[in-house]
């Protein structure tokens, strides 16, 4: 760090003023973006109402629902909800299986061998 200051020449005002610059930057550029963005967002909604008046089409807004479609989704949830969960005893029964030896569940195999050391 002090090798780059000192091959630039800059001292520490002279980096913090770099630093300050380019944070008010980044903010800047932020901002300006969530404006353009609105401004996407508002031309297009504008863009959709005027084709539904050209099309003597009733404006239904973005994001209603009608109550038949409410009802609908809730009945879909609770059905959907209820079936996740099964009635069950809810006993556990453990069970011990003598399992007969095989190489791929043995631990010394993964193992490294150590060389003989001389």
């Amino acid at each position: 760090m002090t090798n780059v200051l000192i091959a630039n020449g800059w001292g520490w005002s002279e980096m913090l003023w770099v630093a300050l610059i380019s944070i008010c930057l980044v903010f800047t550029v932020l901002v300006l973006l969530v404006w353009v963005m609105k401004l996407f967002g508002y031309v297009f909604t504008r863009r959709t109402a005027a084709a539904a008046v050209a099309a003597d089409k009733p404006v239904v807004e973005q994001g209603q629902l009608h109550e038949e479609e409410i009802a609908a989704i809730a009945t879909a949830l609770r059905i959907y909800r209820g079936a996740l969960h099964d009635r069950e005893s809810e006993v556990l029964t453990i069970m011990s299986i003598k399992r007969a030896y095989s190489p791929w569940n043995s631990k010394i195999h993964g193992l490294t061998q150590l060389p003989d050391r001389k």
